[in-house]
């Protein structure tokens, strides 16, 4: 409400500068009295008028008498709204991006402090190709560097609506200034400088087109998915024991099963995210609905809409930051996991090994198929263990590469350019984003509950 308030001071203000009769006594009476905002009176009055606006008007004439003549002189409500809701979505933007780039920052020690360290890879849930743990915690930071190009060209492309009247045209500012069309353009011009923007929009209805909430909320929807998928993530190695969220010492993850670790965070964010992500629609509704120069249907709209968009997002970004800033991992757990997958994964690298050693592709081929065939009985069957490498080097016929077969198996072997895929990315990717935010990252995300 300071915003609003503020609002109308700025306009007075402008229209002070070009000459209409407004004494430098109201704007100090009114500057003195915006925090002295009685909310209460205003409910009162707005009972009475059923118009936000207007009660706050008539709450603040009561404060400022002298200035009361002059107060939303030539303007009209969405003069106030609507720029007042301009400047909160830049500022909101504002508290946002650091947040967003402390997880990123939070991430990136992360992907480094273990971009050597080989992971199963899936693909259709299903093992695949070894990748490492640092290189999948890049595939999020990927999708948080492309929210914060998208908050911050959000944030860059808002223009202010500036001093337009009813319909946008002008006209009652035009008769303030005595049909004077430049001061018109030279007092929407001050307006819109003193509320710290650098253009305002030429062409407008009574309110900023609703197409500017769409982009706005359709940049932090789409941060809700990248939040819901990282911790998706998250929740499913959490299963597989692989990494965990924090955890607390007196924690308790269920009323019932005193043995779980419930990753509470993670799942918190993704129902919060979710949320976020269906908030989008609300926008396109409303900006597919304005009749017109504007209709009143979008106004309580938005005031839900835009305001659990920002503070959703808000809270995501802070659990996310905790969680990223004290993710446990288990590398046995994740050396079992890959030797269970992995002889099935060496039977190529097998098969070349032994043509170089002399042998017949396909015979080695057809080795390799039954022996597979016979481990995999094992494990699916039997429920035991892959035996596949066991059953090699008992075989005679793989004699030949029996000394290199350690080699052959190393996981670090299996993973590509992972490690230098990481390196490259922070210092090609990573820091020249974060070196923006550079003095302004949040402290460590400690949640109270």
């Amino acid at each position: 409400m300071y915003e609003t308030t503020n609002m109308r001071n700025i306009g007075n203000s402008g229209q002070n500068d070009l000459g209409l009769s407004i004494s430098d006594e109201q704007i100090a009476q009114m500057e003195a009295n915006i925090y002295n905002i009685d909310f209460k009176e205003a409910a009162e009055e707005e009972k009475l008028t059923r118009h936000d606006v207007m009660a706050h008007v008539h709450v603040f004439g009561k404060l400022c008498p002298l200035a009361a003549p002059i107060i939303h002189l030539g303007a009209t409500s969405c003069y106030v709204g609507d720029n007042t809701d301009l400047i909160i979505l830049r500022d909101g933007f504002q508290l946002l991006l650091p947040k967003l780039a402390t997880c990123i920052d939070r991430l990136a020690t992360f992907a480094d402090q273990y971009k050597d360290l080989p992971t199963l890879g899936f693909t259709h849930l299903q093992p695949a190709q070894l990748t490492t743990v640092g290189k999948r915690a890049c595939l999020w930071i990927q999708d948080l560097l492309m929210d914060e190009r998208a908050l911050q060209r959000a944030k860059d492309d808002l223009r202010f609506r500036g001093v337009k009247d009813t319909t946008g045209t002008q006209a009652s500012f035009l008769q303030l200034l005595n049909g004077d069309g430049e001061k018109v353009k030279k007092l929407d011009r001050l307006v819109t400088e003193m509320a710290g923007f650098s253009r305002s929009f030429t062409i407008c209805g009574q309110t900023y087109t609703r197409k500017v909430d769409v982009e706005c909320i359709s940049a932090l929807s789409s941060l809700g998915a990248t939040v819901h998928k990282i911790c998706s993530d998250i929740r499913l190695l959490a299963n597989m024991k692989e990494l965990e969220e924090p955890f607390e010492k007196t924690q308790i993850g269920s009323s019932a099963m005193p043995y779980k670790r419930n990753p509470m965070r993670s799942e918190r964010c993704c129902s919060i995210a979710r949320h976020l992500m269906t908030l989008c629609n609300n926008t396109l509704q409303t900006a597919a609905t304005q009749w017109m120069e504007r209709t009143l249907d979008d106004s309580a709209n938005r005031r839900i809409t835009l305001a659990e968009a920002f503070l959703s997002a808000d809270s995501v970004l802070l659990t996310l930051q905790n969680v990223c800033e004290g993710i446990v991992v288990y590398p046995k757990v994740i050396e079992r996991h890959i030797q269970q997958e992995l002889p099935f994964m060496s039977t190529v690298n097998i098969i070349m090994a032994m043509v170089k050693a002399g042998g017949n592709r396909q015979d080695c081929h057809e080795e390799i198929r039954v022996l597979s065939q016979e481990a995999a009985a094992q494990v699916k069957q039997k429920g035991l263990d892959n035996d596949l490498v066991e059953r090699i080097k008992k075989s005679s016929y793989f004699a030949p590469i029996l000394p290199q077969l350690d080699d052959l198996l190393n996981p670090s072997t299996f993973v590509g350019r992972a490690p230098q895929q990481v390196t490259e990315f922070l210092e090609e990717e990573v820091f020249p984003v974060l070196e923006k935010y550079k003095g302004k990252m949040v402290k460590a995300a400690v949640l109270e509950i």
